[in-house]
């Protein structure tokens, strides 16, 4: 079977698997499967805190929304999520998308860049309209603004940007408490930059004659994730001190939890290089996993499927080189062309 699928060498940024280190910089990266799946679960890792600011700006967002609460806030503000995502049907948010997509296609002349014209609005669109929002498209393209000041210690001019695009997102919001329109916004935020990351690699990876057609589009977004996440790595402090894949970590200490390693750990993955769909007995961490685990993970698959599942059927990957915007924890293409027919 190693000889049916391709091999998918890892991202150059990405670290090998070992125990716990300590960097330059006095972060510890944890990079073994067990390693991370234990720093994802342990109470002693916790996410760094984050400023709020002027209710309404991008600061007050981040300090609203569960991905960056303290534990004394989390759960009440991530039952907004789950709630507001229970309420819509996987399999209704992929025929949308693929709609969505087919209509883009059909509009579209012989050549199309998968990321600005699909990846990210698509998603965005139809994930706002099913949770609401008054007008998709706009909130749509505000959320790409909020996006790229999302995570803390970007250009000033960017978080001005996102300020604006904060306030003109709450006016699209369904009517409620400020902090369920936060965590609705932040929905749609959590799922910009990851999605259409997914989407790409999956384009850039799929859309090739090395893959069978007949292969279910669920289990190549499986594999594309665990080789190439669009999310690298995600963030935590110890807030204890802990003992971590035989290392001890002191408290206040910075970590790097790494799921592009842990994704090709040899000790979880039976030849962990090759693309392989449907492997059996995946143990996948590019969710998360416990109590901060994504809760979207099954409404993003389906929104990702749709579009793929359009591409894979009238798109061919052109030969044009692929880069990556920069970014410490996200790996999303700047583009991605591909043939249509």
């Amino acid at each position: 079977m190693t000889d049916t699928w391709p091999v998918i060498a890892p991202a150059p940024e990405t670290p090998a698997c070992g125990p716990p280190a300590l960097d330059a910089d006095g972060v510890w990266w944890v990079t073994r499967h067990a390693d991370v799946r234990a720093a994802l679960t342990d109470p002693a890792f916790q996410v760094p805190a984050v400023e709020t600011g002027p209710p309404g700006a991008l600061a007050w967002l981040r300090a609203s929304v569960s991905r960056f609460s303290p534990p004394q806030r989390h759960a009440e503000r991530r039952a907004v999520g789950v709630g507001a995502l229970a309420a819509l049907d996987p399999d209704e948010l992929r025929h949308e998308a693929a709609r969505l997509t087919m209509t883009i296609l059909d509009r579209a002349g012989d050549r199309l860049d998968v990321m600005t014209e699909l990846a990210r609005p698509v998603p965005l669109r139809v994930l706002a309209r099913r949770l609401g929002f008054s007008e998709p498209v706009a909130a749509g393209t505000a959320v790409e603004v909020v996006a790229t000041a999302y995570h803390p210690g970007v250009d000033p001019a960017l978080v001005a940007r996102a300020d604006r695009a904060v306030a003109a997102l709450l006016a699209l919001t369904p009517e409620g408490p400020p902090e369920v329109r936060a965590n609705l916004i932040g929905l749609l935020v959590q799922a910009c930059d990851a999605t259409a990351g997914l989407i790409g690699a999956a384009a850039h990876h799929v859309l090739s004659p090395a893959v069978p057609v007949a292969a279910r589009t669920a289990d190549l977004l499986t594999e594309v994730l665990r080789l190439d996440p669009p999310v690298r790595a995600t963030r935590r402090v110890t807030v204890d001190a802990v003992r971590l894949g035989g290392r001890d970590l002191p408290a206040g200490g910075p970590v790097l939890v790494r799921f592009d390693a842990a994704n090709r750990d040899p000790r979880a993955f039976a030849e962990p290089e090759v693309f392989r769909p449907g492997r059996p007995g995946a143990d996948l961490l590019t969710f998360g996993a416990g109590e901060r685990g994504c809760p979207g993970d099954r409404h993003a698959l389906a929104l990702a499927g749709g579009v793929l599942d359009v591409l894979r059927e009238r798109c061919r990957r052109t030969p044009t080189p692929l880069r990556h915007e920069p970014h410490p924890t996200l790996r999303v293409p700047t583009r991605l062309e591909v043939s249509v027919r």
